[in-house]
């Protein structure tokens, strides 16, 4: 028997909730929230009560008791940026989240942990939390004055498949240098460099190749066209962030369904289809020059990679550079577990949390302001 860890990710409709025994998820669960139920509340923020009772409730339901716990881990918004590993949560980290400004529920995640930590006397752990930047300087820099690249991906499930590739190859995290493409409906590529997240594309802000559902990198000019052409700052921001990529091209973000129209002969399904694997194989490329080809192990993450033909295309292009592993699906709950387990074995040290951002823009001479700070 293993440490007894409670996981939990509170998402706009629903929270996710597993309970594991070490590494083995004794079940889990995505416990929805009503439309009308959430409409009682005008804030994220003011879910706290609501969204404790009911993970309660599925805890009841499964037979655990939060006494039968020996650490809480989560997924926890508006950390800000910060490097990554794994940080205990305390009143520091609660007082920051609920008063960062960000209306979405996932912001719950530290303070849901740390009422359930603090009624058990157990802790609470909030693990490469999705704000992560660890980006080297060099990576931030654009020719558009004033605008620096920052890190938004999927650095739980990044880091995750990282770590378990390095086992695989017989390395460690820290001692390996890997490219992670995680592809679902949002699309990430990494450079982890000896434990580090170097560089990425920024899902948020729509760099990068082109996702199910999101745009990727675009030339400006059509863009800025575009916007001054009556097209509103809502409909851009649903291209970039929603409705882009697979979905505005085909009309589907589905893989599945892709595949069987090009199964079919729908010559414009495989050229935008394989368009998106292209773009994956040629971020990897440009990683692996930023690893000066150094590379111990590429990775395939995300629902998109359970695809023979996606991993097809892109091993077929990027083999040469390193071997591939695929870890198809989502490890984000489990991820959380493990950097639990991590902390109670100690064979990870746990850091406290200061609320100083790991990036606050360029003091040298001559650097101009981020145009969003």
């Amino acid at each position: 028997m293993g440490y007894k860890i409670l996981t939990l990710s509170p998402g706009s409709t629903s929270t996710k909730v597993a309970v594991f025994d070490g590494t083995e998820a004794l079940f889990s669960l995505n416990v929805t929230h009503p439309a009308e139920e959430l409409a009682a509340f005008e804030n994220a923020a003011d879910q706290f009560e609501y969204r404790r009772d009911t993970i309660l409730a599925a805890l009841d339901e499964q037979g655990i008791r939060l006494e039968d716990i020996d650490a809480f881990s989560g997924y926890c918004g508006a950390m800000g940026p910060t490097v990554g590993g794994i940080f205990a949560i305390d009143d520091t980290v609660c007082e920051h989240v609920m008063n960062a400004g960000v209306n979405h529920p996932a912001i719950l995640g530290a303070p849901l942990l740390h009422a359930f930590a603090r009624a058990t006397d157990k802790p609470a752990y909030a693990v490469n939390q999705p704000d992560t930047d660890e980006l080297a300087d060099v990576a931030r820099i654009t020719g558009f004055p004033g605008v620096y690249r920052k890190s938004h991906v999927h650095c739980l499930n990044q880091k995750e498949c990282a770590i378990r590739c390095a086992e695989e190859l017989g390395l460690t995290y820290e001692t390996g240098s890997f490219i992670v493409a995680h592809v679902g409906g949002g699309l990430s590529v990494a450079c982890h460099d000896h434990g580090r997240m170097v560089d990425t594309n920024d899902v948020l802000e729509g760099s990068g190749p082109f996702a199910p559902n999101r745009s990727g990198d675009a030339p400006l000019k059509p863009v800025v066209k575009l916007a001054y052409s009556g097209a509103s700052k809502k409909e851009l921001d649903g291209v970039i962030g929603k409705t882009g990529g697979l979905l505005g091209l085909l009309g589907t973000d589905d893989a599945r369904q892709i595949t069987a129209r090009i199964e079919a002969g729908d010559e414009w399904a495989a050229v935008v289809y394989d368009a998106m694997a292209y773009q994956v194989a040629k971020a990897i490329g440009a990683f692996a020059a930023v690893l000066a080809g150094k590379v111990d192990g590429i990775v395939l993450t995300g629902g998109v990679s359970h695809d023979p033909r996606f991993v097809s295309y892109v091993t077929e292009r990027v083999s040469w550079i390193a071997p591939v592993k695929v870890y198809a699906g989502d490890f984000e709950m489990d991820a959380l577990a493990s950097g639990a387990i991590r902390a109670l074995e100690g064979t990870e040290g746990v850091m406290t949390y200061t609320g100083e951002p790991s990036w606050t823009g360029f003091a040298m001479e001559g650097a101009i302001a981020d145009v969003e700070g």
